[in-house]
């Protein structure tokens, strides 16, 4: 019969307990598994990380981990920052890891584009996801999007638009010969591609346009 020698035996492994929730250090903030939150850089000279807590656990030394899955920021991307990606833009990566619960500085909300579009006022803690990205390839999901304008870009809810009355797309100012000053005293718009038919019903004594004002979309929020 075997027998094990002494001092040769293998030290268990410290037992590790799920947590529902863990309190910030010199907070009385809360955070659970599914909450976002800002996690702090080894360079202070970088914006905090941003995360999505997936599991929240503590040794028997009552170490708390946390294990995350990472928002990347456009410019830690693979293709880099471009002109539609919004200044709170988020990618959900797949990429995992595990951290010390310490590394949290704060919560934050991670919002749909949607939602966020919607939002009266965008706070310091607010920010948004429109596409999950794969960290080894560089792959988007989804990989198209609509496009808006002469310039064919993706929205950035950050760029002011206004909507032409004919075709009800949105167009930037620049792309249309305008300043933004310009933009936000419009009553009317009609792009170029309507115009003729705006004649047209002028010259035939219609309205120019059902609408009263101009639409024009001010995506520029507080930051």
């Amino acid at each position: 019969m075997a027998k094990t020698r002494p001092g040769l035996m293998a030290k268990p492994k410290p037992a590790k307990k799920d947590l529902d929730s863990y309190t910030i250090r010199g907070t009385n903030k809360v955070v659970r598994a599914g909450d976002c939150v800002l996690m702090r850089p080894s360079d202070t000279g970088k914006p905090p990380y941003v995360a999505r807590i997936e599991k929240i656990e503590s040794d028997a030394r009552n170490n708390v981990k946390v294990r995350v899955r990472w928002y990347y920021r456009p410019e830690e991307s693979i293709g880099g920052r471009r002109q539609f990606h919004g200044a709170k833009e988020l990618f959900l990566s797949d990429h995992y890891d595990v951290q010390s619960a310490h590394t949290i500085e704060g919560k934050c909300i991670v919002h749909s584009f949607k939602n966020y579009t919607k939002l009266e006022n965008v706070g310091a803690e607010d920010y948004y996801c429109r596409f999950e990205y794969k960290a080894a390839t560089g792959a988007f999901i989804p990989d198209r999007v609509a496009v808006y304008c002469k310039c064919e870009m993706p929205y950035n809810p950050d760029d002011l638009m206004v909507q032409c009355e004919g075709c009800k797309d949105w167009y930037h100012p620049a792309c249309v010969g305008m300043t933004i000053e310009e933009a936000k005293k419009l009553e009317h718009f009609v792009c170029s591609e309507c115009s003729d038919d705006e004649v047209k019903r002028a010259e035939n004594g219609f309205s120019s346009s059902p609408a009263a004002e101009v639409k024009v979309d001010s995506k520029r929020r507080k930051r």
